[in-house]
């Protein structure tokens, strides 16, 4: 996802997904949208704590934290591309060692005339580590909640 436009060739080793919601409309939208991606927003609107008080930048390490029913789970990931562009805003990390899940996901906020809409990708398969490994059937339901959570959160 180095350029958060075109997916790389298909990996049947990844589940993909790609799901889209429109955000609203004007441009009070796209400048509140926008700023809220780039710190983090669609993330800690979910529920998610982030380690980092500042904006995304390429090459942060940022440690995601998720509380599941009085279970901390830790995230860690890198962030491996900025987009800032006048209709398209984004940004993608990738999941380090001690992730539940081993892959990539990108949120991009994209304008179309007035409309404002949020993108969310991910390409991930179970971590090679146990017991995440075992639990990656339930974490893929987790993904699933957290991806309405992401779609809803800059709205």
């Amino acid at each position: 996802m180095p350029d958060l436009v075109e997916w790389p060739a298909s990996d049947p080793r990844f589940r993909r997904s790609d799901v889209t919601a429109v955000v609203g409309r004007g441009d009070a939208v796209w400048q509140r949208s926008t700023l809220d991606v780039l710190r983090w927003g669609v993330k800690t609107a979910s529920g998610f704590l982030v380690d980092s008080p500042g904006p995304v930048s390429l090459g942060d390490r940022v440690i995601v934290t998720a509380r599941v029913f009085r279970v901390t789970v830790v995230e860690p990931v890198e962030v491996v591309a900025v987009v800032v562009e006048p209709d398209r805003v984004g940004f993608a990390y990738r999941t380090l060692p001690g992730h539940p899940v081993s892959g990539e996901e990108a949120f991009i906020v994209h304008r179309h005339a007035d409309e404002v809409h949020l993108t969310v990708r991910s390409l991930t398969r179970p971590a090679p580590q146990q017991p995440w490994r075992a639990l990656y059937p339930i974490l893929r339901v987790a993904q699933l909640v957290a991806r309405r959570r992401y779609l809803r959160a800059l709205g």
